[in-house]
């Protein structure tokens, strides 16, 4: 993890020392299986890899999930499905890094409003992934949409409101099922006006903007001590070489703690962090919060005044997770610009990423990232698709830490693709078919490849 040269007392104190029960077996581990497919080979097609290039006439080999050929004129296994890509464009899936799908569940009932926590500021011992219901009919809409690969996020009324997940896009009858395989967990906070507003009116602290970041420090305080007591812990056991008696009180380890694990794990850079943030002045003080305490930020959310500070993101290697053009509807998202994410996107460091946040949203990706070459190229700054792309794959993998996975079409990666039947930053685009770990699990023309929810069967549907 990169740290600034100086940083403060606390980050001192929690080293770099991995909590003891990190070893344990994984709670709620992901017991995603790719679904069994053959090799398939898409030829002829406008490729854009997700990481810059733009290939034309290009072919593309899957293979045992993976993708394994990218050029012209590959060999195809003799037991290949072929797919005719001509006139037609290939990206790599796209990733949602702001979704509620399943903890804000369709239909939009009470029932279904499993995001927020709101019994305390601070709840980072839950996980949102312990409210996602698999059957929610917005994941197939989603991966209508394009979408392989989304992290489902608390909401944003607590300061720091738990851990998020990172889902691969399939039909599966339990979260552990979608879990993506090693991707790490979200931490998600959030400033600003929601916290202060909801804990606010109840007469309770934080009140004010001061304090929100009087109870993010109080917070990291907490954890940074937990953090020590386990390594002091793991210290003395090492010391030791297992030899202590069992009733002496030095070799038991500290209680455990739900709240301050996930916090500890923030600090030892094994949680990425997620901030909803509008303002660019509170995005400064919490770049500052992180400093105090030697965490790193993966990306800020919604952030509508992103490019305020945009020079600032890219140094401290910073994503900024945004919409295209939201705006206006409270205070803290009035000084929107419909240029934020292309002033963002530096050429040199800059991580935009194009979100949602939406259960309508995520099914048009695409069209919002187009949103935002139109409104770029007004502006006198033109944006190709090939930059584009990454808005949606490269940039939004790299900040849930799943970049070596998915993210670009590499030879070794998860064949997470979408064909589409055109440029996919035109109105008209559509996804044709999508492939995840190369299964084809969506085909605009087979209707035995549109996925139905559970919730959806015997209701009528049209097409």
């Amino acid at each position: 993890m990169r740290l600034p040269h100086q940083i403060g007392l606390a980050a001192a104190l929690i080293g770099a020392t991995t909590l003891a029960f990190a070893s344990e077996p994984a709670a709620f581990a992901s017991t995603y299986a790719p679904v069994a497919s053959p090799p398939v080979v898409i030829r002829g097609a406008t490729v854009l890899t997700g990481d810059g290039q733009r290939l034309e006439a290009t072919d593309l080999l899957l293979s045992e999930g993976r993708i394994v050929g990218l050029g012209a004129g590959l060999d195809a296994p003799g037991d290949a499905v072929i797919v005719d890509g001509a006139g037609k464009w290939l990206t790599p899936g796209l990733i949602d890094v702001h979704s509620h799908l399943g903890v804000y569940a369709s239909p939009g009932t009470e029932a279904h409003s499993d995001g927020n926590e709101v019994t305390s500021p601070v709840t980072a011992q839950v996980w949102a992934e312990h409210g996602v219901w698999p059957q929610d009919p917005g994941f197939a809409a989603a991966l209508a949409g394009g979408v392989t690969t989304m992290q489902v996020l608390p909401g944003s009324a607590n300061l720091i409101g738990g851990r998020g997940v990172t889902l691969k896009n399939v039909a599966a009858g339990s979260v552990q099922a979608m879990k993506f395989p090693g991707a790490p967990h979200g931490l998600k906070m959030a400033c600003g006006e929601n916290p202060k507003r909801v804990y606010g009116e109840r007469g309770q602290a934080p009140m004010t903007r001061m304090g929100n970041l009087a109870g993010y420090r109080a917070a990291f305080i907490e954890a940074a001590e937990y953090r020590r007591q386990w390594a002091d812990y793991e210290a003395k056991q090492a010391k030791a070489d297992g030899k202590k008696k069992a009733d002496d009180d030095e070799s038991k380890p500290p209680k455990r703690d739900l709240r301050l694990e996930t916090l500890a794990g923030a600090l030892a850079g094994e949680i990425q962090v997620h901030i909803h943030c509008y303002r660019a002045d509170e995005m400064a003080l919490m770049i500052d919060l992180a400093r105090e305490f030697g965490f790193k930020i993966a990306a800020f959310h919604h952030g509508v005044e992103a490019y305020k500070l945009a020079d600032t993101l890219a140094s401290e290697n910073i994503c900024g997770a945004l919409w295209a053009d939201w705006w206006g509807f409270k205070m803290e998202a009035y000084d929107g610009i419909l240029e934020n994410i292309a002033l963002v996107d530096r050429p040199e460091g800059g991580c935009a990423i194009v979100h949602s946040d939406s259960s309508e949203g995520i099914q048009r990706l695409n069209q919002e990232a187009a949103k935002v070459i139109a409104a770029a190229g007004q502006a006198g700054l033109q944006i190709a698709p090939e930059r584009a792309i990454r808005w949606l794959t490269e940039n939004a993998a790299r900040s849930l830490g799943v970049l070596d996975d998915t993210g670009t079409l590499t030879l070794g990666k998860m064949a997470d693709v979408v064909l589409w039947n055109g440029n996919p930053f035109s109105v008209y685009a559509k996804p044709e078919k999508v492939f995840i770990d190369g299964a084809l699990l969506f085909d605009s023309a087979d209707r035995g490849l549109q996925p139905v929810s559970d919730f959806m069967l015997g209701q009528e549907v049209t097409p």
